[in-house]
């Protein structure tokens, strides 16, 4: 059995029919998940994040599963100046690289923008990126799409209605505590960790508040090591 399938998608702008590759579940295999929920597989070709995002090849509309089902009238018009009309067909169909698969996660951001998703889209958007160039080792990119990703995380904490028990409001807390962190925000990742503790009552998210219990304690070991060498 082949470790991919195909998936068939109905295009939510143009209405065209099309497939997308996907990778079955029995053949997903972790070796390991670090605290930003960056995943290590024991095949690097059979990695989900490569089909995260599916594109139309008629009309060149990327999107994913966390995209709402609608496109807001307003928004069509800019969606066609802005990628339909300049869309050559293309078939992101078959197996992706990592370069490719970056491809796809860039038209996706910009259809989610032009779209007007909900920021907690595009932040999952930008966080994959992340982990995209993580695979590739360019620190660079890596940075960028983490601060992008940070900046969303912080305003869909605020503006949201994170229903969704994968993204709990103590999980955004959590991972703009963990960016944070990873790019020397030590003041700001303990913030964050801390509200994550303070708030466990109010949201049922026992493996996060655990998480952010760990970060915190570590945060604060680096910032009195930080103060001791210095």
């Amino acid at each position: 059995m082949s470790p991919t399938f195909e998936r068939h998608i109905q295009c939510a702008y143009c209405k065209y029919h099309y497939t997308t590759t996907k990778v079955r579940s029995r053949f997903i295999r972790p070796v390991s998940t670090d605290t930003l929920f960056f995943t290590v597989y024991e095949q690097a070709e059979i990695n989900p994040i490569l089909y995260h995002v599916h594109v139309c090849p008629a009309c060149g509309y990327a999107a994913n599963d966390q995209f709402s089902k609608t496109i807001p009238s307003h928004t069509r018009k800019t969606i066609e100046h802005n990628i339909t009309n300049k869309w050559t067909n293309q078939d992101y169909s078959g197996k992706r690289s990592y370069e490719v698969a970056i491809r796809t996660f860039k038209l996706c951001i910009v259809t989610a923008l032009l779209k007007e998703e909900k920021p907690v889209v595009l932040a999952g958007l930008y966080l994959r990126t992340a982990w995209l160039y993580r695979y590739l080792e360019e620190p660079r990119q890596v940075e960028r799409f983490m601060r992008l990703a940070l900046n969303m995380y912080e305003k869909s904490y605020v503006v949201d209605d994170l229903d969704d028990p994968k993204m709990t409001p103590l999980k955004v807390l959590y991972l703009i505590g963990e960016i944070h962190r990873r790019l020397g925000h030590e003041k700001e990742a303990i913030k964050n960790f801390s509200k994550v503790i303070e708030k466990k009552k109010l949201f049922i998210d026992p493996k996060v508040v655990e998480m952010a219990r760990d970060q915190w304690q570590l945060t604060r070991r680096e910032m009195k090591k930080d103060f001791t060498v210095s």
